[in-house]
């Protein structure tokens, strides 16, 4: 779609969007722009999109096919994933319109009362004018006079770029993948006081989302007290895959301030080689006692730091439970336990049907073992019998895809992604 000719964001706001069917997806709330260097106009990356739900979602132009009076035209599908705005982005009606600029050449202090966005040559959209209300007094509206958006002083410093704490606080409520996705956003400056300032735990579950190489640059940034304190709150497997990518000294000092059980879990998983199922583990599963009651069980997998896929089963064993356990007597799944009485014993669930794996199965036979199995969630014993550890689904998958894949992730997320 070519035009010559600024649209205004004012009359974009409120237009109904319709997908190639001719459904209505839903009405425009805003348009995200992201500031360019060099005296480049701003580049306009998309839309935001308020769904019939009141959710609002992310439409990149992209997928702007016609914008007409009365509705905009998209093609493709939309990715209805809430949206977030990034490092960088403005939202032009929310943070634009009313703010107070000057216009070149003078000192009279203007308002800004819409803002027009044109599609180039290329692909691309970018700010063109910006409409302007000067000379208003306490009686008068003033004069509205739309001017091109390099007329306006300082223009792409307009909005004031969002303190640490802002940062902060929109993180709190955020999924991980998602604080992940907004740390490897950020510029390196910006990340540090954001990561300055952010709890131990929430940063933990973020770094275990981020690339390997990002997690080794971040935890470069901290002092050794407080990596020490980040790798105690991560789960132990990652915690180990990412001591392993630290050099000897930075490793072996970090683990020195590490509480020592903490850090002793970490060195026996670095035993194991990284590509077999005792590298894989995470050396603290849901293990309970064979007089636990279902109701027990339940609880243990209910806790709030035990993920979903460690959540699928309990693993019955002799004491201690601590691992190595004692003997191994059988995993209980959670569909089963939901479906017994809760005062009956768990080990009456047991699954007869679940292998253990052993510690030094390589990556491909653990690959072809979940495959087989359709479990989400598998022990590894010893040759005594002994529960160590468990590997999940989620474990096996970062270690078959490619290495990168978590920087492409989010990478494609920043870029609007595929449509879905």
């Amino acid at each position: 779609m070519q035009t010559s000719q600024s649209i205004f964001v004012s009359r974009l706001k409120g237009l109904p969007i319709f997908d190639p069917n001719g459904e209505q997806v839903g009405r425009i709330r805003d348009v995200v722009v992201q500031y360019r260097t060099a005296g480049r106009a701003p580049r306009v990356k998309g839309l935001v999109v308020e769904l019939f739900a009141m959710r609002r979602i992310f439409l990149p132009m992209e997928r702007v096919h016609t914008i007409s009076p009365d509705q905009v035209q998209i093609s493709g599908w939309v990715n209805t994933g809430r949206f977030s705005r990034r490092e960088h982005e403005v939202l032009v009606v929310d943070d634009l319109f009313d703010k107070k600029v000057k216009r070149k050449g003078s000192d009279e202090q203007a308002t800004i009362y819409d803002v027009g966005i044109k599609h180039t040559r290329s692909t691309d959209w970018e700010i063109a004018e910006v409409a302007i209300r000067e000379g208003a007094k306490r009686f008068s509206k003033g004069n509205v006079v739309i001017v091109d958006w390099r007329e306006i002083t300082d223009f792409t410093s307009a909005i004031a770029a969002h303190s640490a704490e802002e940062h902060v606080s929109r993180l709190v409520d955020m999924r991980p993948a998602d604080v992940a996705q907004e740390l490897h956003d950020m510029d390196p400056s910006r990340r540090a006081e954001v990561v300055k300032m952010m709890d131990n735990d929430q940063l933990a579950d973020a770094m275990e989302e981020l690339p390997e190489d990002e997690q080794v640059a971040l935890i470069g940034t901290l002092g050794t007290e407080r990596a020490a304190d980040i790798l105690e709150e991560m789960d132990p497997d990652d915690a180990a895959d990412l001591i392993a990518e630290l050099t000897p000294s930075m490793a072996e000092t970090i683990l020195g301030k590490m509480q020592p059980e903490e850090a002793e879990d970490v060195r026996y998983l670095l035993t194991y080689d990284a590509e077999t199922a005792g590298g894989l583990m995470n050396s603290e599963p849901v293990i309970i006692p064979p007089d636990a009651t279902v109701a027990d069980a339940l609880a243990a997998l209910r806790r709030e730091e035990v993920t979903p896929s460690m959540a699928s089963v309990a693993f019955v064993c002799r004491p201690p439970l601590d691992t190595p356990t004692g003997r191994y007597l059988g995993g209980v799944h959670i569909q089963r336990l939901l479906r017994e009485p809760p005062s009956i014993l768990a080990a009456r669930a047991i699954d007869s049907d679940i292998q253990p794996l052993h510690p030094s199965l390589d990556i491909a036979q653990v690959s072809r073992y979940f495959a087989t199995y359709d479990l989400m969630c598998a022990p590894v014993v010893d040759e005594n019998n002994r529960l160590l550890g468990a590997v999940t689904v989620d474990d096996v998958l970062d270690h078959i895809l490619p290495t990168d894949w978590r920087g492409i992730q989010l990478d494609e997320v920043q870029e609007g992604g595929d449509s879905v």
